[in-house]
C-alpha cells in the first residue's frame, strides 16, 4: 500500500547527506596541495549509489502501486488512507515490508561498497601481470 515511502523517505535523508559530503569533499580537495594520492572511492560516490537504488526502488514501488489502483490522484491520495482500518494495516505494512526493504537495500549497499573498495585496493600491477602470462613470447 504505502511501503515505498519507507525507501523514498530513507533516500531524503541520504541525498541531505551526500550533498553534505560532496560539500565537504570540494573543500578538502581545495585545501589539499598533494596530487598524488592512493586511489579511493570517495563516500559521496557511495552515497549516490544508495540514493540512486533507494530512488529507483520507491518510484518503482509507487508506479506498482499506482498500477494496481492503491494511489489515486485525488486526495487523500492514498486509497488506505480513507478508512481508519485500511490505514493500521497500511502502517502495519510500511513497518514490515517497507522497512525490510530499506534495510536489504541498505545491506547491499554495504556489501557492494566493501567490494568496490576491495576492488579500488588491488594493486595494478597484479592484472597486467597475469594478463602477461597468458601472452606467449
Amino acid at each position: 500500500m504505502a511501503c515505498f515511502l519507507v525507501s523514498a523517505a530513507e533516500a531524503v535523508v541520504v541525498t541531505a547527506v551526500e550533498k553534505v559530503a560532496e560539500k565537504k569533499k570540494e573543500n578538502e580537495v581545495k585545501s589539499s596541495e598533494s596530487v598524488l594520492e592512493e586511489v579511493k572511492i570517495p563516500l559521496s560516490r557511495k552515497l549516490r549509489w544508495l540514493t540512486y537504488m533507494l530512488w529507483g526502488g520507491a518510484v518503482l514501488l509507487a508506479f506498482e502501486h499506482i498500477w494496481h489502483g492503491e494511489i489515486v490522484p485525488w486526495f487523500p491520495f492514498l486509497t488506505a488512507m480513507s478508512d481508519p482500518a485500511d490505514a493500521a494495516e497500511m502502517f502495519h505494512e510500511m513497518a514490515t515490508v517497507g522497512v525490510c526493504m530499506a534495510v536489504l537495500v541498505t545491506v547491499v549497499w554495504l556489501v557492494m561498497c566493501k567490494v568496490a573498495d576491495f576492488i579500488a585496493k588491488r594493486p595494478a600491477t597484479s592484472d597486467m601481470q597475469s594478463s602477461a602470462e597468458g601472452v606467449p613470447e
